[in-house]
């Protein structure tokens, strides 16, 4: 999949500081930002991230996750960052609270090029340094910025 990022992380798509409590709460937000953004029904988006998170958590460890699910009639992969404002119950392998997530959905009939954008962001999680920068992001346009150059590298 060529240039996997490209158009699917502008500042717009970026969430920092986001207040929410629990994963029921921050998938319910997750689902009505795409709402907003991009006219996806919050019910939908919210009860496929909460079906995929059902089969087991997407939580990667570390403090972050990557939360995703299919989505019957979209046509492009979406995708959101999210920093919460607070680490919230994930249960990731390590136990840890989330406090990060890159958020993706994807078409129904998701090919090999979407597991690679998986894959793509799970690398990209699992560097330590990569992980503080995104923490100490200052705003949504620097958060979209060091997503995709190192994405691209």
């Amino acid at each position: 999949m060529a240039d996997p990022i490209a158009g699917l992380l502008a500042p717009e798509d970026v969430l920092l500081d986001l207040v929410v409590a629990d994963k029921r709460t921050l998938l319910a937000e997750v689902g009505r930002f795409f709402e907003l953004r991009h006219g996806l029904p919050q019910g939908l988006v919210t009860e496929g991230l909460g079906t995929r998170e059902r089969l087991g958590s997407t939580g990667l460890g570390q403090g972050v996750a990557i939360p995703h699910a299919r989505i019957p009639g979209l046509r492009v992969p979406m995708a959101a960052l999210v920093r919460t404002q607070a680490a919230i119950p994930f249960d990731s392998p390590d136990g840890k609270p989330v406090w990060g997530m890159a958020v993706l959905l994807v078409p129904e009939r998701a090919n090999e090029g979407h597991l690679e954008l998986l894959a793509l962001i799970a690398h990209m999680f699992a560097d330590r340094a990569f992980r503080e920068r995104f923490r100490t992001c200052g705003d949504a346009g620097e958060a979209s910025r060091l997503f995709a150059e190192c994405l691209h590298v």
